[in-house]
């Protein structure tokens, strides 16, 4: 009887399984899945797209500032408007004329942090100038000098504002747009172009400055990509995010993922993100072999910001992933039926072997 019992178990998990594979109707696979069907095309017949190739690429259009791009800037002329107070970490120019010749003063002297600017031992050391105008800084240092050079004329001028230092240098475009340019507070750049950005900064800097000038470039394109995806035959998807520099192509692409996987098929095509949400999708399907081994461009497109490469995986590797994923429940059920089954019949039979010897403990050898 329990002999039977089993194998009407046996049957019944083999009808099960039979049904899982072929009675599933459109939930059996993945692989018709309506929202994950590849687009239909055959890679010989390729229709003459007006796309750009590896033997034929156009230049991007201007580049669009966006977050987080790091900008560089270069303050070409960066003057206070007057009446301007000297701050610490400006730089005057001071020349005097009849001075000692063995101690000139004629150069750069820098604001110190405590606001003074030191002329030397020859003319008493060091001058308060923080908080002064040019020509109040004048006066200072010329009643200071001719303490030692009575005849002494000094003329002073703003040689460099601590404003360029803060307005110079990298500034990475923050998550709400603006770059920060010190004291000066911020400008939003975000979705600006090069052209557009260097007007808007310096329409922000005339607030401070007379007639301000700076150059702006991008100093590190980190907001543009594109994404090269491999199906891995229903064991999921690997998406790599991969920098744009606006040269690559399907080749450079996948070759920057390091080939393709061993669960790889050749049907690949490149997923153009559509203007607008009602927009047909801009599929344009891959000759593999063609691009590889027979050196063709029509189908090595070059790639735009937001391109999705898609690597599709062979079938009957997919097929197999699924079937495994199926039939693994029902093995481990039966295997644990199997094994109690046996169980059960090797203590039974003990027992019965125990009434036929007539209470005689069975002989059971003990391994070494």
């Amino acid at each position: 009887m329990i002999r039977q019992g089993i194998t009407r178990r046996l049957v019944a998990a083999a009808v099960l399984a039979v049904l899982a594979a072929g009675g599933g109707g459109c939930h059996s696979l993945p692989i018709g899945n309506k929202c994950c069907k590849p687009p239909k095309f055959d890679p010989c017949c390729i229709p003459e797209l007006p796309v750009p190739r590896e033997l034929n690429k156009v230049s991007l259009p201007p580049y669009v500032i966006e977050t987080p791009d790091i900008l560089i800037i270069e303050a070409t002329r960066l003057i206070p408007l007057p009446p301007y107070h000297v701050e610490p970490l400006d730089v005057l120019y001071v020349s005097a004329r009849n001075v000692f010749d063995t101690d000139p003063i004629n150069g750069l002297y820098p604001v110190d942090p405590d606001g003074t600017i030191n002329l030397g031992p020859s003319y008493g050391g060091t001058v308060r100038v923080v908080d002064l105008t040019t020509e109040e800084i004048q006066r200072a240092v010329q009643a200071k000098v001719r303490g030692f050079a009575p005849a002494a004329t000094v003329t002073v001028s703003l040689a460099q504002s601590r404003g360029a230092q803060q307005v110079s240098g990298q500034h990475i475009v923050r998550p709400d747009g603006t770059v920060g340019l010190g004291s000066y507070g911020s400008v939003y750049v975000a979705g600006m172009t090069i052209a557009q950005a260097k007007q808007a900064v310096e329409t922000h800097l005339s607030r401070y400055l007379y007639r301000p000038e700076v150059n702006i470039d991008v100093y590190a394109f980190n907001s543009k990509f594109y994404y090269v995806i491999t199906d891995f035959a229903g064991a999921g998807e690997q998406v790599v995010r991969l920098p744009h520099t606006g040269n690559e192509t399907v080749l450079d692409a996948v070759s920057n993922i390091g080939g393709l996987s061993a669960v790889s098929s050749k049907k690949i095509w490149v997923a153009r993100p559509a203007p607008t949400d009602c927009a047909a999708d801009q599929i344009l399907p891959v000759d593999w072999c063609g691009i590889t081994q027979r050196g063709q461009v029509k189908t090595n497109y070059q790639l735009l910001p937001g391109d999705r490469v898609y690597i599709l995986s062979q079938p009957l590797t997919k097929l197999d992933t699924y079937l495994a994923r199926v039939y693994a429940p029902i093995q481990r059920t039966m295997s644990f039926g199997i094994y109690g089954a046996t169980t059960y019949n090797v203590f039974r039979n003990i027992g019965q072997n125990n009434g036929n010897n007539n209470g005689v403990q069975p002989f059971i050898p003990i391994l070494p």
